[in-house]
């Protein structure tokens, strides 16, 4: 069974950085489009950042765009949501989640278009 972790979460001040990881156990990773969600309590779950699966298409949430960056090791099949100039709302439980999908544009920004996701990882932004 192919699995997905995320790694990297944890308290930060605000202005300051993180950087989270995602691996996918089934290699190889560009057979697969990967998105990058968040939750906040007592909110749906909404989009962050997608690299389809040929590295091509790529997006980011404009409530981020200029801030965070997702990038993709295929090597090491793993990954990353780059998170700089933290803000207090962006606080939330951050996914990963993988779907191999033929797929493009708007429908990676939704979160029933993936059909893996990790366990999530906690994202804590104090002032």
């Amino acid at each position: 069974q192919v699995q997905v972790v995320e790694s990297g979460g944890g308290l930060m001040q605000a202005g300051g950085s993180l950087r989270l990881s995602c691996t996918v156990s089934e290699r190889p990773l560009n057979a697969y489009n990967m998105g990058w969600f968040r939750q906040a309590p007592g909110k749906e779950r909404e989009f962050v950042a997608y690299i389809g699966w040929g590295g091509g298409d790529t997006n980011i949430a404009d409530s981020v765009k200029g801030r965070f960056t997702m990038s993709r090791d295929n090597a090491k099949s793993t990954v990353y949501l780059q998170m700089d100039r933290l803000r207090r709302d962006d606080t939330a439980v951050y996914y990963c989640a993988a779907d191999r999908g033929y797929r493009f544009g708007r429908a990676l920004e939704r979160p029933d278009t993936y059909a893996l996701w990790g366990q999530g990882t906690q994202v804590t932004v104090s002032t």
